[in-house]
């Protein structure tokens, strides 16, 4: 079954969310379709899609409180 992974860097500072993200990414096995990664730290909303879309993943940001973000990254 295809499925997402989860990641909540909530409360981290760049550049551990990206870090992390990335990370996570290289772990993904093949069944998984991507990660969605959950913030509060505007600054991965440029990082985080950036390395993505370097490693083959398309970004689609989604705000979701004051401040949080759920980036949803899907393999292309």
């Amino acid at each position: 079954m295809m499925s997402f992974k989860e990641l909540d860097v909530r409360g981290e500072i760049c550049p551990y969310p990206m870090m992390k993200t990335v990370q996570a990414l290289k772990r993904l096995s093949p069944n998984d379709v991507g990660l969605v990664v959950t913030t509060d730290h505007a600054p991965a909303l440029d990082t985080i899609p950036t390395q993505a879309v370097r490693l083959g993943y398309d970004a689609v940001i989604e705000e979701t409180g004051s401040p949080e973000w759920k980036i949803t990254l899907t393999r292309k």
